[in-house]
């Protein structure tokens, strides 16, 4: 499980993902199993979990050391429920807006911006 969420280079996956791609490779395993062994791996620190929608909907990433996951905003298609890492100068300067002129930290494991990827953009036009 942990090599499978390595292999997906900083990406996210849900226990769903995991599960799914662990019946693909022949390893027969319950979804309640998949959950444990997520907690067990969050609690250890060698995964991150992030849940943009409360409790529901939680991915998972592989906690290599780098920090940049808490410094970055991510965003949450609507249409496919893809959760993405954004890294921008801009978005950047947002929260150093924020926090300097309103003394405001902003908690960016937290923080989602909701709107559509390109993918479904396009897609629903």
């Amino acid at each position: 499980m942990l090599g499978y969420i390595k292999s997906l280079g900083g990406s996210h996956a849900t226990a769903a993902q995991i599960a799914e791609h662990l019946g693909r490779a022949n390893v027969p395993i319950g979804r309640t199993t998949v959950y444990r062994h997520l907690e067990k791996l969050t609690e250890s620190g060698e995964l991150r979990r992030f849940a943009p929608d409360g409790t529901n909907g939680s991915c998972y990433q592989y906690a290599d050391g780098a920090e940049n996951c808490l410094e970055h905003l991510h965003l949450k298609c609507e249409g496919c429920g893809e959760l993405l890492h954004h890294e921008c100068d801009e978005l950047a300067i947002l929260r150093r807006h924020v926090l300097d002129e309103h003394s405001f930290k902003v908690d960016a494991l937290r923080t989602v911006l909701y709107g559509r990827c390109e993918k479904c953009a396009d897609g629903a036009k």
